[in-house]
């Protein structure tokens, strides 16, 4: 059996893959058959190449840290015409080194005697949990593991022509951030999760600004870098991916996607396969698929962080207790936020007192993660609901002072 987690589940895959390599004759077969199998969604739900037998015996992140791997060199194949496994060991090794050289201080030592099958195991390791924070644990399924993709047509271009991994990946996240901005600017109904999709992009993108970003529009964005059917049929699909609500889509949203098709150059048919496929993915699919059980997936990572929250909450009652209690002014603040809207210098004052609290309290450290700040609004709705005690002391105290 094959043990993602365990040193030397690449040596073992790749034993196991003779006779069952699939052959694309061209990008688009490959990009199409990547599509089906769930990755530029973020959830996979076939693997082809590796026995059913074995998949089910794997979490969330093993599937998709080998589906990652078998789909590079399915790139490789197609790219090199070779199926010479060591050989692309060798090549993945500098692209990922060259990709995320930040992450360096992450990786686990390998032995010099080590093959380097194991050095691109922990390379893959790394890049899976690059955003491991509060929001990709909560929300990766439909975001973070859905920008994994640049990863495979951003070393489709390094084997190409050898081109940078960090500028090219770069230019990528940059035209997916636009085309999702434009997309959710185009709904006609826009809902509290819509702003939430941005800025939870802003926190899982690596290399990216949002506010750096000039969205402008369709006919002045910088799309022409990109010449490949998979490029752009990429970012077509994370529109649809945007624009996507329980199978429902207004006019708007659909010129929207005819207007990038013929920015993109695209077949005439592409937005109309584009929005189907992640509908029919979602239809076949969202029994197995958690978050599919919402109508809005973005609303699936709201209701399972205010979960999350909730519980950190109920553990860390009895510090957040003393700590609160040694903050009279914080408690006042967050029991007037129960009943009347604070003014933004309220609002500030709250975020950096209870930032400060976290910073005690180490199961809330979380918030202090990139993207966790996010939560905050969450953490000051429950703790009124589960510290009452502590706030109407204190309450009390202003009322009668």
């Amino acid at each position: 059996m094959i043990n993602p987690s365990a040193s030397g589940w690449i040596d073992k895959f790749f034993g196991k893959l003779k006779g069952r390599l699939p052959v694309y004759e061209n990008s688009h077969d490959l990009y199409r058959a990547i599509r089906d199998s769930g990755f530029i969604y973020g959830h996979v739900v076939i693997l082809e190449n590796i026995d059913d037998s074995e998949v089910k015996q794997w979490d969330t992140h093993e599937l998709t840290k080998v589906a990652l791997m078998s789909i590079l060199f399915d790139v490789y194949r197609l790219i090199t015409k070779e199926s010479d496994t060591d050989d692309f060991i060798k090549r993945a090794i500098p692209f990922y080194k060259q990709m995320q050289p930040e992450s360096f201080a992450l990786l686990k030592k390998v032995l010099p005697s080590s093959p380097q099958s194991h050095e691109l195991e922990n390379l893959l390791d790394v890049r899976i949990r690059t955003n491991d924070n509060i929001i990709s644990r909560s929300f990766s399924h439909i975001l973070t593991n859905a920008l994994l993709f640049m990863d495979v047509l951003a070393f489709r271009q390094y084997l190409l022509d050898l081109e940078k991994p960090q500028k090219y990946i770069k230019k990528l996240e940059e035209a997916v951030v636009t085309i999702v901005t434009l997309a959710l600017n185009s709904k006609e109904e826009k809902t509290q999760y819509d702003d939430l999709l941005i800025r939870l992009f802003e926190a899982s993108v690596r290399y990216t600004k949002l506010s750096a970003v000039s969205t402008g529009s369709l006919e002045n964005a910088g799309f022409d870098y990109f010449e490949s059917k998979s490029e752009k049929n990429y970012l077509l699909d994370m529109a649809a991916m945007a624009i996507w609500s329980d199978g429902r889509a207004h006019q708007s949203e659909i010129d929207f996607m005819y207007r990038l098709n013929e920015r993109l150059g695209l077949r005439d048919d592409a937005p109309a396969e584009s929005i189907a496929s992640y509908d029919v993915f979602i239809k076949l699919n969202r029994k197995h698929i958690p978050f599919f059980n919402y109508s809005n997936p973005v609303k699936h990572f709201y209701d399972h962080a205010a979960q999350s929250v909730s519980q950190l909450i109920i553990r860390n009652k009895n510090r957040l207790v003393k700590e609160l209690s040694n903050n009279g002014e914080l408690v006042v603040l967050l029991t007037h936020s129960t009943h009347r809207s604070l003014n933004a210098k309220e609002k500030k004052k709250i975020k950096k007192q209870l930032l400060e609290i976290c910073k005690t309290v180490p199961s809330l450290t979380i918030f202090l993660l990139p993207g966790g700040s996010l939560l905050l609004p969450l953490l000051i709705k429950f703790i009124p609901q589960l510290l009452p005690s502590v706030l109407n002391e204190n309450l009390d105290k202003e009322d009668n002072g």
